[in-house]
């Protein structure tokens, strides 16, 4: 694993990367995404989870999703946190992503803001079946 932490305060660090190849592009910041809660899907050594798929969700996500032990739609206002709802978008662990895709239950993918580090557990050719937007 590399460490992709976000640039912010760290002149001279080469910027993340998306699994097109291109700079990383925001995922959400209303509601408010990222491991880094920067609103990107940006990774590091912290991360153990790889929070780099940038969804958007669907109401069959978010139940596979609660049914699998990760209930991302109840608010839980302790945290700050408001729950998802469809259409929202959020950096998703990559390999939930990939559960979720070999049960029948994947996400759309935006693929410019989903992180590259995201191709050591899903290929790229999958993750283009579920763009979010055409290529």
């Amino acid at each position: 694993m590399f460490d992709q932490t976000p640039e912010q305060g760290r002149p001279g660090r080469v910027p993340s990367i998306n699994v097109l190849g291109g700079p990383l592009q925001p995922c959400s910041a209303e509601p408010l995404t990222g491991f880094y809660r920067d609103g990107c899907c940006n990774t590091g050594r912290e991360d153990i989870g790889l929070h780099t798929v940038c969804a958007v969700m669907t109401t069959e996500f978010l139940a596979f999703s609660k049914a699998a032990g990760n209930d991302l739609s109840t608010p839980m206002p302790e945290y700050g946190f408001a729950g998802l709802k469809p259409g929202d978008r959020w950096c998703l662990c990559a390999a939930r992503w990939k559960e979720a895709l070999d049960a029948g239950s994947a996400p759309q993918v935006v693929l410019e803001a989903t992180h590259a580090v995201t191709l050591q557990i899903v290929p790229l050719a999958e993750l283009k079946k579920y763009a979010a937007t055409p290529l």
